[in-house]
């Protein structure tokens, strides 16, 4: 019988084939918001470059024993205070959106507004309201998304080819979603190989086999971001404390694996709500967990961003967290995740987390058991970098630094048997 491991894996690879079709149909969809509470999650994750046309309609004018105005998605007249409101440059019962959970500031939707989406994101849609309300009545919210993958192909638009535009928009969605569906069947076409036996190469090869985010077999390396590194150096108890980290996790054989590869120097809270910035999600810690999860976001026509990462240790226990970040059909088979634990030691009052970064760029056999497993890409230092980028793309990193410790590690095997290799640097963020 095969592990719940692997039936999790094939349960997320059926569920994500069923997200990749959902891709195929346009990306028209219907809210109603209520004005009763400050936040309704819309379950639609977005990507950089994706394009929101959000149009509202106010309720019906029969609302029975009404005490309050109804509400206008424009907001409504006669309220002067702004004190308490979500955006107070708004007027009071206004539409608003905001498009991450934590630390954004809101933005006006009123009737209806055009959104461009700048960096991964997540909708929510509110009411510009105080502790008291206004008004009242629930808000009729349609969005149009147009992906970023459609708008790069999309020809410019006048007046005379808008029907060859939008023909060609359609066209680029089919295509987008083609491609998704392709890079999983390909994921799937390596676990089953991997797992039963089936599809294997005529040379019978197929331990070796990566699929990449493009859907395509072959290593990947993970571009290096450009990263602001300070220039002064490390203070030198910190450098100390640093010295006498383990430099590899281990598994729960006491095999060797990943490399100790980043340092962030902050509170939990802190670190949890800059990771949650920097749209990190935390990974699912069950397996069976993953399979129910997967099926009911599927089923509410959400992205499972949260497969399980296996369990690996450093101080002698399991990871106090772990983080993932990729596409969402992608995350199956390519994810950028990594590990984290508390360490023995503070620094000048902080709490510091130790982290093991790696970039899983396909599935292959675990040498260890000739299970499946994932496939890591070899230059790890990309993972670690770009970890670092993404809390200065989120305005969370106040310094970054790199600080090459005694003994450090540059070619290893990780605890499923891949060689990976590094300049040995561990990179050292402080939190704003």
């Amino acid at each position: 019988m095969p592990s719940k491991f692997k039936l999790a894996l094939l349960a997320l690879i059926c569920g994500a084939l069923l997200v990749g079709a959902r891709l195929l149909a346009a990306q028209d969809l219907s809210f109603q918001i209520p004005t009763t509470q400050a936040w309704t999650d819309t379950g639609l994750d977005l990507q950089a470059g994706d394009v929101l046309n959000v149009s509202a309609k106010a309720p019906s004018l029969d609302i029975a024993g009404a005490d309050a105005a109804i509400c206008d998605p424009k907001g409504t007249s006669g309220t002067s205070t702004t004190s308490g409101l979500p955006l107070p440059s708004a007027p009071a019962g206004a539409l608003i959106a905001r498009l991450h959970a934590n630390g954004a500031a809101p933005v006006l939707i009123g009737s209806g507004t055009e959104l461009r989406i700048d960096q991964a994101s997540h909708l929510y849609l509110g009411v510009n309201m105080a502790n008291s309300a206004t008004c009242q009545g629930t808000f009729a919210v349609k969005v149009h998304v147009v992906s970023a993958a459609s708008r790069a192909a999309a020809p410019a638009q006048d007046s005379s080819s808008g029907a060859a535009a939008s023909t060609s928009t359609a066209q680029t969605q089919q295509s987008r979603g083609q491609q998704l569906k392709s890079q999983l069947s390909a994921a799937a076409q390596v676990f089953m190989s991997g797992q039963f036996g089936m599809g294997k190469s005529e040379s019978g090869a197929s331990s070796s086999n990566v699929v990449s985010e493009n859907g395509t077999s072959g290593e990947a390396s993970t571009p290096a971001p450009v990263l602001h590194i300070s220039e002064a150096p490390l203070d030198s108890d910190l450098r100390k404390s640093i010295d006498s980290l383990p430099r590899r996790v281990n598994d729960q054989f006491q095999n060797q694996g990943d490399m100790v590869n980043f340092v962030i120097v902050g509170s939990q809270k802190d670190v949890q709500a800059a990771l949650d910035a920097a749209t990190w999600h935390v990974a699912d810690t069950s397996n069976s967990r993953a399979v129910m999860n997967a099926i009911m976001e599927t089923y509410e026509s959400k992205d499972y961003l949260a497969m399980p990462m296996s369990t690996l240790y450093l101080f002698g226990r399991k990871q106090d967290f772990g983080y993932e970040m990729a596409e969402p059909i992608a995350m199956v088979a390519s994810r950028h995740h990594f590990r984290i634990w508390k360490a023995p030691f503070t620094w000048k009052g902080s709490e510091v987390w130790v982290g093991a970064g790696t970039h899983d760029i396909g599935f292959a056999k675990d040498k260890r058991n000739n299970n499946v497993t994932h496939k890591i890409d070899p230059a790890v230092d990309g993972e670690r970098d770009n970890i670092g980028s993404s809390l200065q793309k989120a305005n969370k990193a106040k310094t970054l630094s790199y600080y090459l410790p005694p003994n450090p590690v540059q070619d290893a095997k990780n605890a499923t048997g891949d060689g990976y290799h590094s300049d040995g640097r561990l990179l050292v963020v402080f939190l704003q």
